[in-house]
């Protein structure tokens, strides 16, 4: 028998596909999960139970939350990357460190084909299928759910016939959790108008009470959250969630340019990831200069938009997160923050490299780092070129 290795979250499109792989094409399935976050053990447990009354021959669970972080979510804060200045890239940054996994265990099992459940009308098919292309060379790519058009519609059609017995209601709905976010897609992202109901976030507002955090960064990375510091910025995170997510913050929707040329749009909550992008955006507007926020704003828009058209392995990305890295050295201090429904907003910083000091002058009242009769000087030159191409060009006007 043929062994694939199928990518499985536990919803809709990979419950269909461990039965037709099975059932209809005679496969030894070996289903795996990468957790990027947003399971509990409890969950993770779950769908372990879910692969194997579907007929999976082996599950694994493959914890990668921390490298994931260390190989991708640190440049994301680096660079305060919002994709369209919207989305925090929180399922496309992730799949490819799902891919990557996948591709390490399809050469763990000696499986003869890899399986995902992407649809043929997103971005994912194309990330998983090129880092498999890349890592995973001649391994037969089996895509159910793409190969055979099918709609959600006619996926619960075929699992209720195979007296699969899950939530279909709440399957109407596409959600991918990961510790930098989660998307939600329905029936309301497949036009141009309409918001995701109440119901459909996975995360409600349960506080309506406003408070302050205060958010530490060391070199660029979240280390505390008001008066806890954590070992890694992944506890961090996950800690920040569980206050700014009952508020609610970060939901939105995204339009954006799909990897196969269509508009697309997606909703997503993403409390802690937004919260931590604007404060740490707001500190290194303090603690670096002019041309460091120009040039990090230039190649963090590349770096972003060339992940989440699955371009990790790319050698241009090592170079941009050197130089991101390398731009993080003061962005040390804390950050204050007041969350409220479904809103925060940043109220000021304290860092021992804020470049807005006293010292050198207060911003529109006294200046003690120059004289008058300096600035006169400087204003002129300093638009010395564009004086002469103006008097040039009147004077051939004449």
């Amino acid at each position: 028998m043929r062994k694939v290795v199928l990518g499985f979250s536990g919803g809709l499109d990979t419950s269909y596909c461990v039965k037709y792989l099975s059932e209809e094409k005679g496969y030894e399935v070996h289903s795996v999960i990468v957790n990027t976050g947003g399971f509990t053990a409890e969950e993770l447990q779950e769908i372990e139970k879910r692969a194997y009354s579907l007929g999976v021959k082996s599950h694994k669970t493959v914890d990668a939350v921390r490298s994931y972080y260390d190989k991708v979510i640190r440049y994301l804060v680096f660079g305060n990357v919002l994709k369209n200045n919207t989305y925090p890239l929180s399922v496309s940054a992730e799949r490819m460190s799902q891919a990557l996994a996948i591709a390490e265990y399809v050469k763990e099992v000696g499986a003869d084909a890899v399986a995902h459940g992407s649809t043929g009308a997103g971005n994912d098919q194309v990330r998983f299928d090129m880092i498999f292309h890349i890592m995973i060379p001649g391994v037969e790519i089996i895509t159910p759910i793409r190969d055979l058009k099918l709609s959600r519609e006619e996926e619960i059609a075929y699992l209720q016939a195979k007296g699969v017995e899950m939530n279909f209601a709440k399957a109407m709905y596409s959600i991918n959790k990961g510790i930098w976010g989660t998307s939600v897609g329905g029936k309301e992202t497949l036009t141009s108008n309409g918001m995701l109901p109440e119901e459909a976030w996975p995360t409600q507002l349960t506080n309506n009470t406003p408070e302050q955090v205060t958010l530490t960064f060391e070199k660029g990375e979240l280390t505390g959250v008001n008066d806890k510091q954590f070992s890694h910025p992944t506890d961090a995170i996950v800690y920040l969630q569980s206050i700014a997510g009952a508020f609610a913050i970060g939901r939105d929707i995204h339009v954006g340019d799909t990897i196969i040329g269509i508009k697309g749009r997606v909703g997503f909550e993403a409390a802690a990831p937004m919260v931590i992008l604007k404060a740490h955006h707001a500190l290194e507007k303090h603690v670096l200069s002019k041309w460091q926020l120009t040039w990090k704003d230039q190649l963090a828009t590349f770096y972003g938009n060339w992940m989440h058209e699955g371009q990790i392995l790319d050698p241009v990305m090592r170079d941009i997160e050197a130089y991101l890295e390398h731009s993080q050295a003061n962005v040390t201090g804390k950050v204050f923050v007041n969350l409220m429904p479904y809103r925060f907003q940043v109220t000021g910083i304290e860092s021992a490299y804020d470049l807005m000091s006293s010292k050198f002058g207060k911003y529109g009242e006294m200046n003690s780092g120059w004289s008058g009769d300096d600035v006169r000087g400087f204003s002129k030159i300093f638009g010395n070129q564009t004086m002469i191409w103006n008097q040039v060009n009147e004077s051939n006007k004449k």
